[in-house]
This record gives C-alpha cells, structure tokens and sequence, in this order.
C-alpha cells in the first residue's frame, strides 16, 4: 500500500493512537494523523519499501526494510536498510512502530523482546 501511494489504505491499518519513533533520534510522532502527514514527504519525488526478512514474535513483528527513494528537485537517489518493530492490539491494529538503523540490529532485537 504505501509503495502505491495509497496511504489512506495504510493509515487504516494503525491504532487511532499509534505512536512512530523514527531513526536516529528524531523522535517521536503520535496519533493516526501525523503518522499520515509523515508518509507523504515533500523531499521525495518517489520512494519504494521492500520487506528484506521478518519475524514474528507474540504481538510484535521484527522487518528488515529496504528503501530507495529520488529525492524532489535534486534528483539524488538513496538506498538505505532499517529494522522496523511492529506492534499490535488484540484487533490486529499497529499500536507502535521503532524504526532502527542498520547497524542498530541488536537495539531493535531488544525492542521486539522488551
């Protein structure tokens, strides 16, 4: 859904609530509207996701993700890996999400366990 641009779809997916911890220290978005103001950056003309791995664990998914993305007007391309922590209510709503680096394997490994 979110490589098709359909991010209303997506947000539908996600607890009224959800709460997003971005990479690297930028902090924290909550609530369903600003995790839908974030999907559509400006600073990109396009972007993919592609699931590398997970696994699943109780009521948390651990994703290794690819993304490749052109940015708008510079036309500079970027092709990064994360680890993603998913986790979700009884209704199978993503209540949270942690987005780690690549090399910060072992922190979203805890995060998933914690």
């Amino acid at each position: 859904m979110m490589n098709a641009a359909d991010f209303d779809s997506t947000v539908q997916l996600a607890h009224p609530d959800i709460v997003l911890v971005r990479a690297g220290g930028a902090g924290e978005l909550r609530g369903s509207d600003q995790l839908r103001e974030w999907m559509e950056p400006d600073a990109f003309e396009s972007q993919v996701n592609d699931l590398m791995e997970f696994e699943a664990h109780d009521d948390g998914v651990l994703a290794r993700i690819r993304s490749r993305a052109r940015g708008a007007g510079s036309g500079i391309e970027i092709d990064i890996v994360a680890w993603t922590v998913y986790r979700f209510d009884d209704e199978g709503l993503i209540t949270r999400v942690e987005i780690f680096l690549e090399h910060e394997e072992d922190q979203a490994r805890r995060a998933l366990s914690g």
